[in-house]
């Protein structure tokens, strides 16, 4: 228990000690001090009680517990598994040192009486208020410390910290000695709670006391940024709000409460500025539970790290630090929530998610022409579903769905929606713009979509790994823009383009493949989708495996499903594997959700993956069909062939071709880069 108070408070020698050098203060009256040493009493705080040397004249320092005071006399009672050490027989009592905020108060007395359970003493009319010369140390609670060197790894606890460097308890566990402990090498420290991990780092031995069964050392941090992320040329859009949010959270070594103004924010993360004395952001620590708060009843909880500390000036009054960090993860509700209100921050006209007057939205999709006679002719048999369902989608927040509007006075010029259709990939869609916007509304809510997934992709809680879209090869707009991308990235691996046949099958007698002589259609199992994924490896090399959750890893939707059924929509998946003889033929996909949920209803279809074109026979192709379709509440089911070469070999007619475009959108640089190019073009 006994410390080297240098290292805890700085070297504060009270006026009228023996020292050449007093320290200069505030004289603060009794009654001050008693609220104060109260207060820390009633927080189950400690203060220090330093002591000097009778011969040697250095100084050590002893934790105790200030009892209630009523104003005359203190007594405090030391603290720790050794109580009281003899040691301090050698030593004469030279102040006590009390925490005030961001100062402290010296106390010294003539009356003062100390035994093996704390000390006792007159307090004086008048204490000294000092400002301390170096960074406030600040104790720590219940953190567990595993300390690596050399493939040797310690256990102990954590006992104070500045944004400098930590004071841990290390304990040698036979056959350990503190030999294996190289002084001058840098060594890694973990710090964790009861619940998980919340700080790692590489640091350099500053200091180290104790005997061979347990050791102090006092360790500094080697890093002061931390790159969690792969760095980015587009990054997100830092944006500075009137008013400004606060962020609040409680320390996840200390256990207090902090509230700090944010200085710039971004869908993927903020910066603060704190007091460089005080502070207490660390690079590379974790913070669970953080909240964003903007207004009373305005908070957005997320998990965040504090990636780098920049200090800002090193003038008495400036002397601050800047410290940026990383959101780890957010509801998606809750972030789109925060996007909406960074997208009108950045041009008023953009919306995000905001409540929508369905008649003008409606109106909208027809004339913008993006609902087209032949289009309107497939669903307006149910237009009255579709109308219930787009009332649900377009005026709740959801887990499950984007859309984004370009505004002008209320007039809808622009649209473009987004759609989790499986494990970790949105369906891109309803993108259109009236005809009087031109392109600028269209290229508008393009640039809202590209920068709610930039924000978000990183985030485990948005599941957006990748970003697809089906779009025919004769629209000039997507073909330019989502083909042209495709093509300048070159790397399937990247972004991807695979081509469908697209046709409609009307509900017909299940015909039974049983009466096909070596012909059966089963539940695909995950060896299957092993086989479908060499096979497309082969004649693409893509990413729509991935994106269609048509890997083995991915075969499981229900808790999707799940979310899909707490907002009041359906979503069912369903996958056969079509063998000849125990070799496999095709695997058939059947999606299901609510009608018109896509206008052209690619999200309620079927998608038949074809491995051997030439031996499947167009009879058997149909057959198999028609045992799907019963799924499925309307008599036609859009149906989409892979590969093309299918249709075209088996004369299987198809009424359009489909593209389907999926980003990898760790791939978001090179996506930016190859639209800012296209985009220059198209304005030119």
């Amino acid at each position: 228990n006994l410390m080297d108070k240098e290292n805890i408070f700085p070297k504060l020698i009270p006026a009228g000690s023996e020292s050449e050098h007093p320290a200069k203060g505030k004289e603060i009256r009794k009654k001050y001090l008693v609220n104060r040493l109260n207060y820390i009493n009633f927080q189950d705080g400690t203060v220090l009680v330093n002591f000097k040397h009778l011969q040697y004249g250095h100084t050590v320092s002893h934790r105790a517990k200030p009892q209630p005071c009523l104003g005359e006399e203190l007594t405090c009672l030391w603290t720790g598994p050794d109580k009281f050490s003899p040691r301090l027989s050698s030593y004469k009592f030279q102040e006590i040192v009390v925490p005030n905020g961001k100062k402290a108060l010296l106390v010294t007395s003539v009356d003062v009486s100390i035994d093996a359970s704390g000390i006792r003493l007159v307090l004086p009319e008048t204490c000294l208020e000092v400002s301390p010369r170096k960074m406030t140390r600040h104790s720590c609670r219940d953190i567990k410390v595993q300390l690596i060197q050399n493939s040797a790894l310690f256990y102990g606890t954590l006992i104070d910290f500045s944004t400098a460097s930590f004071r841990v308890d290390i304990t040698a566990d036979p056959p350990q000695t503190f030999q294996w402990i190289n002084p001058e090498s840098p060594a890694n420290l973990i710090f964790t709670d009861e619940k998980e991990l919340i700080y790692s780092g590489e640091c350099k031995i500053l200091k180290e006391t104790g005997d061979h069964k347990k050791r102090s050392y006092v360790l500094e941090p080697i890093k002061y940024q931390t790159r969690r992320f792969k760095p980015k040329k587009f990054r997100s859009d830092r944006q500075k709000l009137v008013p400004s949010p606060n962020i609040i959270f409680k320390h996840p070594f200390t256990g207090r409460m902090i509230n700090l103004k944010v200085l710039d924010l971004s869908g993927s993360g903020f910066s603060v500025e704190e007091e460089r004395r005080n502070a207490v952001l660390l690079p590379g620590m974790n913070i669970p539970d953080l909240e964003l708060n903007f207004a009373t009843n305005f908070n957005i909880p997320c998990k965040a790290q504090v990636v780098y500390r920049q200090i800002l000036g090193e003038e008495e009054n400036r002397n601050c630090v800047k410290c940026g960090m990383a959101i780890l993860d957010m509801n998606i509700e809750d972030h789109g929530r925060l996007s909406a209100l960074l997208h009108q921050a950045k041009d008023d006209h953009y919306y995000l998610c905001n409540r929508v007057n369905m008649d003008d939205l409606w109106d909208f999709f027809f004339e913008s022409g993006f609902i087209y006679p032949q289009k309107y002719a497939f669903f307006q048999i149910n237009k009255d579903k579709i109308k219930n369902t787009y009332e649900k989608l377009y005026n709740s927040n959801h887990s499950i769905a984007q859309h984004f509007t370009y505004q002008d006075k209320g007039r809808i010029l622009g649209h473009m929606a987004m759609l989790r259709f499986y494990n970790n990939s949105w369906l891109i869609h309803h993108h259109a713009a009236s005809v009087s916007a031109s392109r600028r509304a269209g290229l508008a809510v393009l640039n809202q979509v590209g920068r709610f997934l930039n924000d978000s992709y990183r985030l485990y809680s948005a599941h957006a790994k990748f970003a697809f879209c089906y779009f025919r090869p004769e629209n000039s707009f997507p073909e330019r823009i989502f083909g042209g991308v495709s093509r300048q990235i070159n790397n399937p691996k990247g972004c991807s383009l695979d081509i469908f046949g697209y046709f409609h099958y009307r509900k017909t007698i299940n015909h039974n493949l049983e009466n096909a002589d070596t012909w059966t259609l089963k539940k695909t199992k995950p060896s299957d989708l092993e086989k479908l994924k060499n096979f497309y490896e082969y004649v693409s090399g893509g990413l729509m495996m991935q994106a269609l959750g048509l890997e083995a890893e991915a075969m499981d939707i229900g808790a999707l499903a799940e979310e899909f059924k707490r907002h009041g929509f359906k979503r069912e998946r369903h996958l056969f594997s079509l063998c000849n003889k125990g070799s496999l033929k095709a695997i058939v996909m059947a999606n299901i959700s609510d009608i018109g949920l896509n206008f052209s209803d690619l999200t309620n279809c079927i998608q038949a993956f074809i491995i051997d074109p030439e031996n499947l026979p167009r009879n058997v192709f149909f057959k198999v069909l028609s045992q799907i379709v019963p799924k499925f509440e309307k008599d036609e089911v859009p149906v989409l062939i892979y590969p093309i070469e299918y249709s075209e070999t088996q004369s299987v007619p198809h009424e359009k071709l489909y593209n389907l475009w999926v980003l990898n959108t760790e791939y978001g640089d090179d996506y930016f880069r190859s639209l800012k190019r296209l985009v220059k073009h198209i304005q030119h």
